[in-house]
């Protein structure tokens, strides 16, 4: 995926969570719907019940982002290691209102806001902190998301990168100016 060249964080921001909430759709569009609840063994997470958690965390943390703490108290988060919704249907429905939520939550913010304070589990952090945790949080566990999809997928799985040994004629293709955008 082509990067933009800005000197916006927010809009930086934004491009890395849709890279990464792409790339989680791309990996679960590669399995069934028996891979998406299967889990490896009884201490792993299977992909479902990675959604419900980021999910969860979602809602909690960018809800009345600026306003009120981003460990609501209606949040169990216990309750998002159990149960994931019972269809692939109600998991990207999930998944959808979970994205919806970081995204409404960011896209009005200006560089500006930056430097104002919200608290998450009663501890401050700047607008920046919060968006740079959470950016460390879903990629964590998107990877696995990947690494669960391409384990299932085996042989059927499509790379959702530079494909192995490619890298150097990409990279000759570019320094030649020959390559295109992905």
């Amino acid at each position: 995926m082509a990067v933009k060249f800005t000197t916006s964080y927010i809009e930086d921001a934004l491009a890395v969570f849709r890279q990464y909430k792409l790339l989680g759709e791309r990996a679960m569009q590669q399995v069934s719907d028996e891979d998406l609840f299967a889990s490896l063994d009884a201490e792993s997470n299977s992909i479902a019940i990675i959604v419900k958690h980021i999910t969860g965390n979602m809602r909690s943390r960018w809800t009345d982002f600026l306003t009120t703490d981003g460990e609501k108290p209606n949040r169990n988060r216990d309750s998002e290691f159990v149960d994931p919704p019972a269809t692939r249907e109600g998991l990207m429905r999930d998944w959808e209102d979970g994205w919806a939520c970081v995204f409404g939550a960011i896209e009005p913010l200006t560089n500006a806001d930056m430097g104002r304070t919200v608290t998450i589990r009663g501890e401050a952090h700047s607008v920046m902190q919060a968006i740079n945790r959470q950016l460390a949080h879903y990629p964590m566990h998107v990877g696995q998301m990947v690494l669960l999809a391409k384990h299932y997928a085996g042989e059927r799985w499509k790379t959702l990168s530079e494909a192995r040994n490619r890298s150097v004629e990409f990279n000759r293709k570019v320094a030649a100016g020959e390559a295109s955008q992905r």
